[in-house]
């Protein structure tokens, strides 16, 4: 069962927290209970692929809310690339989520949701409209994966200067049930819209969800890259490790902390941040502080002021942070820092990042990943290192997404996937609605729903 992080609606169960998104009193569905998995089942998990190894974390969860084949077919179907973890140097590791369809880890919870999304769709003859706000990858990742979905249509807001035209592009060649508007404004400004839409009661009849991470279902598939990469790197049961974590709206590092609660054993997260240092400054004063606005910088699907992940993370530790990112209840603090970390990386240590990283290992890194490499080495910093404990720093994205930035640091031109190739030379179904405030997407909504 799960509960509002507001702690003012009724708790509800797997199929309902999914296909509703947000709960009804504006807060995040967060578990009641997480299971816990038993040590020698997760150090067992070597011997797994994939699908395997996601079938048997997500089930404990999902249930019985699917059928066991239909489960594991979507499983199958969602979870159908490669997930590489490459040694760096000594005990440092990067475990590259960008192999899916739109190149971004976003992939893992899109297409998991989509398809679960779209059986529980079909099982009660409903249709929905699922709203997403990207700040760059997000939007790309539930484009593609919810294209076509029977009983399903979506409408992508995001912040018309602030991402790339690569990303754009996955949004906006598609078209059929897939509606991506660009706005005047940051990322918290389509955050704010969507979830400002969620409790608006003219729009109870359209039956709106979302596939933002504020969706508990987009944020569930991302456990299973913990547990794939810790999973490929250890050599004895109980074995704990680092991640460092590119973290902006926060979904990533929960996914963490959630398979953290089900037993994966982690000396430390790193939730490693750009220039928009609302929550390391959290961790260092005990005051939460929003950046309004956001701080735009070139790991730009970071470029997030208010993280909607936070009140998940807040809660899991005790405390109550409502939907405006007001704390009502303080957390254990100690318990968060012992357990976290957090550095805000900025543009110039990123890009210096990205030019080291490939002379000292003839590799090209992308923003994203050089934040949380970055992050790592802050963490280190003139600490001793224990020489047995190996840590894990995701890398979120392909570099062929930010093209300009790597070829002027390093001079090279990073080769495009062929998905990516094909949407480069796609022709885009530009809308050409210009939505300056929350009175336009509603407006737009209603109109067109």
């Amino acid at each position: 069962m799960f509960h509002s992080t507001n702690f003012n609606s009724n708790e509800v169960n797997f199929k309902t927290a999914i296909l509703r998104g947000q709960a009804l009193d504006r807060g995040l569905y967060m578990l009641n209970q997480i299971p816990r998995l038993d040590a020698q089942v997760i150090f067992n998990f070597k011997k797994f692929d994939l699908p395997q190894l996601a079938k048997n974390v997500l089930s404990l969860i999902v249930g019985e809310s699917i059928p066991k084949k239909r489960f594991e077919s979507i499983i199958e179907d969602a979870l159908n690339f490669k997930v590489p973890v490459e040694k760096i140097n000594q005990n440092n590791y990067i475990c590259y989520l960008d192999r899916g369809p739109t190149c971004s880890f976003k992939d893992f919870g899109a297409r998991t949701l989509a398809r679960i999304m779209e059986y529980f769709l079909n099982e009660e003859n409903k249709e929905a409209i699922i709203l997403t706000a990207t700040s760059g990858d997000t939007g790309g990742a539930v484009a593609q994966a919810f294209h076509n979905r029977s009983n399903l249509k979506v409408v992508i807001l995001y912040p018309e200067n602030e991402i790339s035209e690569l990303q754009r592009k996955q949004m906006t060649t598609l078209g059929g049930n897939v509606v991506s508007i660009g706005i005047q404004g940051k990322f918290d400004d389509c955050q704010k819209y969507i979830k400002k839409a969620f409790a608006d009661e003219d729009l109870n009849h359209l039956n709106l969800s979302s596939a933002n991470s504020i969706n508990f279902g987009r944020l569930l598939p991302q456990t299973i890259y913990y547990f794939w990469s810790y999973s490929r790197i250890v050599e004895f049961k109980g074995e704990e490790v680092i991640y460092s974590v590119p973290s902006g709206n926060f979904g990533n590092l929960m996914g963490g902390l959630i398979a953290h609660k089900m037993g994966l054993p982690v000396k430390k997260f790193i939730a490693a941040v750009n220039e928009n240092d609302e929550f390391p400054n959290f961790l260092n004063t005990g005051k939460y502080e929003k950046v309004e606005p956001s701080r735009n910088c070139i790991s730009n699907a970071m470029n997030v002021g208010n993280p909607s992940n936070l009140a998940r993370l807040i809660d899991l530790f005790g405390g109550h942070m409502d939907e405006e990112g007001r704390i009502i209840k303080k957390p254990d603090m100690d318990n968060i820092r012992e357990l976290i970390a957090s550095y805000s990386i900025s543009d110039e240590e990123t890009k210096k990042t990205i030019k080291n990283f490939y002379e000292n290992y003839q590799k090209i890194i992308e923003p994203h990943g050089a934040v949380g490499w970055k992050g790592l080495q802050n963490y280190f910093g003139d600490k001793v290192r224990q020489n047995n404990v190996k840590s894990i720093t995701f890398e979120t994205a392909d570099p062929a997404k930010f093209p300009t930035e790597i070829i002027n640091l390093i001079s090279i031109k990073p080769k495009l996937p062929s998905t990516l190739e094909k949407i480069k030379k796609s022709k885009e179904i530009r809308n050409s609605l210009i939505i300056t405030s929350y009175d336009d997407f509603k407006t737009f909504l209603l109109n067109n729903y």
